[in-house]
């Protein structure tokens, strides 16, 4: 059977593909080799560890509900409930996108697809194997973590971002390896559920993606909730132990020394689900595994399209995904499409306090050869963050001194992940920093903090 468009994996890039597609009126087929739909992001990434990192936020009030002027005496954080209602969520939204595939005219093929080559796509389901045909196919396959070498994941002392998701107990104390998003993200979560957490890190500081004095506050915030961090660390050694498991490590300063916990998450990263995918067959290029695109997402196969985590040269994310999943399907369309710009993707990571991120950082712009002028108001001068008692973090702006280019946005603080929004935004319009100095922010909101940080630019914040 032939089709317009096939696309090989459901995660948030391939079945948002498949929906614009129905929507354009291609006859598409979607293939998935999982029982359900949805991929990493819902099953086990972004969606689940939110919905935990939720209730660690509500639970932080019960812990401490005297400062809410709130009596709450001896609270009990049922954990089993906790992943009960995580669950739920996450079921949800799985059926939401079988809905959608219904209602925008997709064929869900379940099984294991894998590239033949000139448009041919093999599905393997159990004993049975059968070829699909298609003019155009998208490759969005995803991605899973990586392991540090020699090292399994169980259920039990070593995990990864999936199995931590699973396990009914909190666990007494945990390690983590790699502060990157999930590794810093799973720290809060965690720390607030009440387990000691210490964090190793190998480059010299925490969210090492993120503005230098983002990653500053973040370790001021973590140490001072009590999350151990360590950066410029090496783990020289993993090993299983009758209660958990120890790590040997290399510290900063040469020292070498062994921790132990109850459980040791790896966070070192993800790499491309590609290995199967019959690229082989293909004249698509690879980079360390990675598949090479232009800017409509085209490989050098005709006719195949990759998207997602395993695209080179793009932050592994859902929201990327999706967007480049939707400009692949407007080319294959013929709509008038824009490629991806890889300086307004907002980064956004769920700790306490949360971070959101565009564009360049002071140090990226300055090595650009930008004259840099920043702006800088901390979230101790807003009400709305007042009201909320949580006063750390700021929202940074880095902006070009000559014509007022805002060049790069860093937030820190409540609902930072929230607030990129408007400066991403701001950027895709090409607004200046002088266009935002004179957009009126609600008061008493979080959000004012954006608009003071613009006006700090030029000296020019009300409340700092």
């Amino acid at each position: 059977m032939a089709y317009d468009l096939i696309v090989i994996g459901s995660g948030p890039g391939g079945y948002s593909a498949a929906i614009r597609a129905g929507q354009y009126g291609l006859k598409t087929a979607l293939i998935e080799k999982d029982p359900y739909l949805g991929g990493t992001c819902l099953h086990v990434g972004c969606v689940p560890t939110k919905a935990l990192l939720h209730t660690a936020e509500v639970w932080d009030y019960f812990r401490n509900p005297a400062a809410q002027g709130i009596a709450c005496e001896n609270p009990r954080l049922d954990y089993p409930k906790v992943l009960e209602r995580k669950s739920k969520i996450v079921t949800t939204h799985a059926k939401g996108i079988e809905f959608l595939m219904k209602k925008n005219r997709v064929e869900v093929i379940r099984g294991y697809g894998r590239l033949l080559g000139r448009g041919r796509v093999e599905v393997l389901a159990g004993n049975e194997s059968r070829t699909l045909e298609a003019d155009n196919i998208i490759l969005a396959t995803g991605s899973e973590a990586r392991m540090l070498p020699g090292l399994e994941p169980d259920q039990k002392a070593i995990v990864t971002n999936v199995e931590i998701l699973s396990r009914t107990e909190i666990p007494k104390s945990l390690i983590v390896i790699g502060a990157g998003a999930v590794g810093v993200e799973f720290a809060s979560i965690f720390r607030r559920f009440g387990s000691e957490v210490s964090i190793f890190e190998m480059l010299p500081r925490l969210v090492p993606v993120e503005d230098e004095e983002v990653s500053k506050e973040l370790e001021r915030q973590f140490r001072k909730q009590g999350i151990a961090c360590e950066t410029g660390a090496t783990v020289l050694n993993v090993e299983r132990t009758g209660s958990g498991a120890r790590i040997e490590v290399q510290l900063a300063g040469g020292k070498v020394q062994r921790y132990e916990a109850e459980m040791l998450l790896v966070a070192v990263g993800r790499k491309p689900n590609t290995e199967n995918a019959g690229l082989n067959n293909t004249r698509a290029g690879l980079d360390r595994g990675f598949v090479k695109v232009d800017g409509y997402q085209r490989t050098a196969e005709p006719g195949l399209y990759a998207i997602g985590d395993i695209v080179a040269g793009t932050p592994q994310l859902a929201h990327v995904a999706t967007m480049e999943g939707l400009v692949a399907v407007g080319h294959i369309a013929g709509k008038n499409t824009r490629p991806v710009n890889k300086n307004r993707i907002p980064g956004a990571t769920y700790t306490e306090p949360g971070i959101g991120s565009v564009g360049l950082t002071e140090k990226q712009a300055r090595e650009q050869g930008y004259d840099v002028k920043t702006g800088k108001f901390p979230f101790a001068g807003n009400s709305k963050a007042s009201i909320l008692g949580s006063h750390g973090g700021f929202v940074k702006v880095v902006a070009d001194a000559r014509y007022g280019e805002i060049l790069g946005v860093h937030i820190i603080g409540p609902h930072g992940y929230e607030l990129i929004a408007e400066a991403v935004a701001a950027m895709e319009a090409e607004a200046t920093v002088e266009t935002m100095m004179s957009t009126i922010h609600a008061h008493p909101t979080l959000c004012e903090a954006v608009g003071e940080a613009f006006n700090s630019v030029y000296g020019l914040a009300i409340n700092a």
